[in-house]
């Protein structure tokens, strides 16, 4: 916090808030609410730039240690033409926004499992009213896939709160020093484990991206990419490898099994798609085979590796491709 301003919680609810103010601008063509929804992106980038390195923390819930706690560092920083509903589609573009950045600076698990949730609702909705023939078919896989994944990581997160220490804490700084049995350690990772497969995604939970790209309006499709499968990516290194260590050691020549196996594999699948935005699709599990062999390998280069390709966007090219072909409206 800097002069006494909650910069980050600024920055986490102000496109909500932003949003919010759409359905009063003008309904004279969608310009207007166009350049009104990049202003506000652009504002939030210059926030999250002043905001670096920047800590903020609040009591919640006493009796459970629950805070509002954020904080950015260098791990966390890693659409056009709609005719139909534009207000509806820019405002859940914001709200997804929100979430997605509220998982990046969130300090305590039970807040980042809230905010992991918060950007599923915008995102079902902007998959199920644009985009192709099957979207509400692809929708509802994806809901289906990341609720359930959601289940283990509600689950993994209160295990991990209530045990290793007599009092009980979400907070992801008081977990550093929590000790587990290792047998218990291995079952919390894996939990969020199951969790970040369906993000990042991991084979076999990565079907559900082929067919959400492939059926997404363009501009969704770049947030699915380019920011949405960083979401697993990073809770993997911020929870499980910081936190889980002894079971990260475990298990992490199996993740680089994995990632080599998704390599191969999602770029032999991608050769043969006829339909360019499920090739973009498997080519971003490939993409993101790597991030897990670097998460997995334990070592200083693997880990910088995997971050630096976290913030890599491989679809900023195919998105200008998208507005032309792909574009719906």
């Amino acid at each position: 916090m800097i002069n006494n301003v909650p910069w980050l919680t600024t920055i986490v609810f102000f496109p909500i808030l932003a949003g919010l103010m759409i359905p009063i601008l003008s309904s004279d063509g969608n310009k207007i609410i166009r350049w009104y929804t990049l202003g506000i992106c652009l504002l939030e980038f210059l926030l999250i730039t002043y905001s670096l390195q920047l800590l903020e923390t609040f009591s919640w819930i006493d009796s459970i240690h629950f805070r509002w706690a954020l904080g950015i560092d260098g791990l966390s920083m890693g659409a056009w033409p709609i005719t139909r509903n534009t207000r509806l589609f820019y405002f859940l573009m914001l709200v997804m926004y929100s979430g997605q950045i509220g998982v990046f600076v969130s300090r305590d698990i039970l807040l980042f499992f809230l905010m992991w949730e918060l950007e599923l609702i915008p995102v079902y909705l902007l998959l199920s009213l644009w985009g192709g023939i099957k979207r509400l078919y692809s929708a509802t896989k994806f809901v289906l896939y990341t609720a359930g994944g959601s289940i283990f990581l509600l689950l993994a997160a209160l295990t991990m709160s209530f045990s290793g220490s007599d009092v009980p804490s979400f907070d992801i700084q008081d977990s550093i020093d929590k000790s587990y049995p290792v047998s218990l350690e291995i079952l919390i990772y894996i939990g969020f484990l199951v969790a970040y497969a369906v993000k990042l995604p991991i084979i076999p939970f990565h079907t559900w991206l082929p067919d959400t790209h492939g059926e997404a309006h363009y501009s969704t499709c770049m947030l699915l990419a380019g920011v949405l499968l960083k979401m697993g990516g990073y809770g993997l290194i911020r929870i499980n490898l910081e936190l889980l260590t002894n079971a990260h050691f475990f298990l992490g020549s199996g993740l680089m099994l994995f990632g080599a196996i998704q390599i191969a594999y999602a770029s032999f699948i991608s050769m043969s798609q006829r339909n360019l935005k499920k090739r973009i699709a498997y080519s971003s599990i490939s993409h993101m085979g790597f991030v897990t062999i670097g998460i997995g390998s334990l070592t200083d280069s693997g880990i910088d590796g995997a971050s630096y390709l976290q913030a890599q966007n491989e679809d900023r090219n195919f998105s200008r491709t998208m507005s032309e072909k792909y574009g719906t409206e």
